[in-house]
């Protein structure tokens, strides 16, 4: 099931939220939420259901033994270590088995058959979110969870389960046992999830409708370089705002249930750095592995290199089980050390407006990488764009595409700008409790969301299944 669905929006979704309020006590408004949260992964995914259960089931009893050895340093380390395996093996299998057979068939007279089995969906971040608590109970950030459906819904919640944003369990651990839904908290998650379902239907599907003609089309080699300009940039904005759309929803559909989520996405296009860049994009994955790898390993430390190169290998590894995904995260490791070494001192002196213009071409190039998982592909895109392969750079289908949608570029950039925030930055008043219970406030902030969730919908009217980017993650 996916949050831009029809039946998500109107059936779901309200279901869940009125018998979520019928019990007075939190216990079985968990369970509820518990319920409804199986629900909707085994909608699509009724046999990989039974194994997140499983997963789940073992951390959370690797967690009471863990609790229970804590005064013996060697049986707890122990105990982490075979815990940790246990957790990480379901993703190796269904993610990774396939990647590594086909490495090892490279050698002669090896032909191990390829498994047919599909990856559960979601799989990669309820891992993460599992393993979270294994090691910050390890480290005593948190208190055991003694209460096995508590901690299902921990890993299941539906809003965030799918495709982030990663949710530490010491972050929600309060919140599992004492929450409380306000009038407030309601009415500011349904405007953050209208917007983020307005990024999803209204931009990112559009800007895939672009892809699809140009770079997804099958037909590489006939594409001129415009084209092929055109459908890098529709990427770049398709993932933003794919990704982040859905950010906001998961943050949203939270505030709904009480729950506070941190920020995933802080305008990242707005980044005057390839470090900003990563300091705004993807924040619970890049604190993830800062956190439970880069830190552990040394840090800055000892042989700051090797860490930040093994988080980088790591981070596009987990992305995918392809090479491009690994030749994504090393084009960032090489990326940031030419940065930090030579030039972001330099950086720091130029003015934002003019590094917008470096730091596209960076993330456009690095999304190229991204999107093409067959490297013939990628250079044959390359080729293409640069007009090496000598073809012409503009052609009259080409030219009147990008005319086309011009428009629409200026207006996505515009939207990923921190506009809204700058304004409430320099004129603070605007976030007044006296400003947002004026009429003006009141009927205009309900008239916009309105349009919007009422535009969305009719997007989704007739259209086919639009499952977001990151479920293939």
């Amino acid at each position: 099931m996916v949050f831009s669905s029809l039946f998500f929006l109107y059936a779901f979704l309200p279901l869940c939220l009125i018998i979520y309020q019928i019990p007075r006590t939190l216990k079985f408004k968990n369970f509820i939420l518990l319920a409804f949260s199986l629900f909707f992964y085994a909608w699509g995914e009724p046999f990989w259901i039974i194994q997140m259960l499983i997963s789940g089931i073992w951390v959370f009893l690797s967690g009471l033994v863990l609790e229970r050895y804590k005064h013996d340093p060697a049986i707890h380390k122990t105990i982490l270590t075979i815990s940790t395996i246990g957790a990480l093996l379901p993703l190796f299998i269904f993610k990774y088995a396939g990647f590594f057979i086909g490495i090892i068939n490279l050698l002669p007279l090896i032909n191990i058959p390829l498994p047919g089995w599909t990856m559960p969906i979601g799989i990669s971040f309820y891992t993460f979110q599992i393993l979270s608590y294994l090691i910050d109970l390890y480290r005593g950030k948190c208190k055991v969870q003694k209460f096995l459906p508590d901690f299902l819904l921990y890993q299941a919640l539906f809003p965030q389960l799918i495709a982030g944003p990663i949710v530490r369990y010491s972050d929600i651990e309060q919140q599992l046992r004492k929450r409380k839904i306000t009038i407030r908290g309601m009415a500011d998650g349904t405007k953050r999830f209208i917007v983020g379902l307005a990024k999803k239907t209204l931009i990112a599907n559009y800007a895939g409708t672009l892809v699809v003609q140009t770079i997804g089309s099958g037909n590489l080699n006939t594409l001129s370089g415009i084209e092929c300009l055109v459908g890098i940039i529709a990427f770049t904005i398709q993932i933003y705002f794919d990704f982040s759309g859905y950010s906001d929803m998961a943050i949203g559909l939270g505030h709904m249930f009480g729950f506070k989520f941190k920020e995933n996405f802080e305008y990242p296009y707005y980044s005057k750095s390839v470090t900003e860049f990563w300091r705004r994009w993807h924040i619970s994955l890049s604190t993830f592995f800062r956190d439970y790898v880069y830190i552990p390993l040394g840090g800055n430390r000892n042989n700051r290199l090797r860490n930040t190169f093994i988080v980088w290998f790591l981070t596009g590894f987990w992305h995918g089980a392809d090479w491009n995904f690994i030749f994504w995260g090393l084009y960032y490791f090489a990326v940031l050390q030419i940065e930090k070494h030579f030039i972001l001192k330099y950086i720091e002196k130029i003015p934002r407006a003019i590094m917008w213009i470096p730091m596209s071409i960076i993330s456009m190039l690095g999304f190229a990488i991204f999107y093409f998982t067959a490297i013939p592909d990628l250079g044959i895109f390359l080729s293409r764009l640069f007009t090496v392969a000598g073809n012409d750079f503009i052609n009259l289908k080409g030219k009147l595409l990008f005319n086309q949608n011009l428009v629409f570029f200026i207006f996505s950039w515009i939207v990923s700008m921190p506009i809204v925030p700058e304004i409430r930055k320099r004129l603070p008043g605007l976030q007044s409790y006296r400003f947002r219970a004026t009429k003006f406030y009141v009927i205009g902030s309900t008239v916009s969301i309105l349009l919007l969730l009422i535009i969305s919908t009719a997007s989704l009217v007739g259209d086919s299944f639009n499952p977001f980017l990151y479920f293939r993650f």
